[in-house]
């Protein structure tokens, strides 16, 4: 990924943290990262449940909506850097979880939100 994706990701990311925030999420961490998997952002609501949420981007759906880049690859990668978290946050493995797609598209300042996109659990 060049450093304008990077960038532009990065912003869709931060932008989808303050609209979590403004939805009621408590932002329990970003970008966390492990051998073999990252979670963009990880968020617990009011009544307990922790959300590990992919934020994806795409300028143009001319080559298809960014929910399609949630592919079974990415979503072991998700649910492995999941447990990597779970492992290392004990105090988080007894919570409901769930993994959630936040999507983007072209200047979309808002995500599209996607819950339970996958499972997992």
């Amino acid at each position: 990924m060049g450093w304008l994706s990077q960038r532009i990701g990065q912003r869709k990311e931060n932008q989808a943290a303050v609209w979590l925030k403004q939805q009621g999420i408590a932002l329990v961490m970003s970008n966390y990262r492990c051998k073999g998997g990252e979670i963009d952002l990880i968020g617990q609501t009011s009544d307990g449940l922790l959300v590990f949420f992919e934020v994806k981007h795409r300028q143009t759906t001319f080559h298809g909506h960014p929910a399609e880049a949630l592919t079974a690859k990415k979503q072991q990668r998700l649910y492995h850097a999941a447990q990597w978290f779970l492992q290392q946050h004990p105090a988080y493995q007894s919570c409901p979880m769930r993994f959630d797609l936040l999507t983007f598209v072209g200047n979309q300042t808002q995500p599209q939100w996607l819950p339970n996109a996958f499972g997992g659990w």
